[in-house]
């Protein structure tokens, strides 16, 4: 395996761990505002939480995944879900807009359509987005993942926490 599929699989399993903890620790603190960040070494979980609740969450959310729950690997607030959203809406808008002439009036007289395509647009990019969780930006199957340390901190006045991670070869 190359050292970019390497680092790849292992930021696709550490992203699917952030977001089952995530999963977990909404339904335990649902009034905490929760973010991640994977990366190939792990993952950083911001959020006012206390460590012991993010450390029972990942090896929660460890021990469901390796039994089979998948679906915890994909988020509805993933920004995989906000690109491809914002993308297919972009792109809508600026095929409404196509040829539209270069006054006011005439970009004014297509609005209805940008706002058709966008709305079109929107309601394909959830599924589409929810595929692309599932197939490119997160592996529900964890494989050799461990988790080595979580380590709290602050990021700015935002309370963190890093998961640190390593596969064996």
């Amino acid at each position: 395996m190359s050292t970019l599929a390497k680092i790849t699989s292992q930021t696709r399993r550490n992203h699917s761990l952030e977001h089952a903890t995530i999963h977990i620790l909404t339904r335990r603190f649902p009034q905490v505002f929760l973010a991640g960040h994977s990366d190939a070494g792990g993952f950083w979980l911001l959020g006012d939480v206390p460590t012991d609740a993010v450390e029972a969450a990942v090896e929660e959310a460890e021990r469901r995944l390796r039994n089979g729950e998948r679906h915890l690997a994909i988020h509805p607030g993933c920004g995989t879900n906000y690109l491809v959203s914002g993308g297919l809406t972009a792109v809508a808008g600026a095929l409404a807009m196509w040829g539209a002439g270069k006054k006011w009036q005439d970009r004014l007289e297509r609005l209805p359509y940008a706002l058709m395509l966008g709305t079109v647009a929107l309601m394909f990019s959830q599924p589409l987005a929810y595929r692309l969780q599932e197939n490119v930006t997160t592996d529900g199957d964890l494989g050799t993942l461990q988790v080595v340390e979580i380590v709290p901190s602050r990021r700015g006045r935002m309370a963190a926490h890093r998961v640190v991670t390593a596969f064996e070869s």
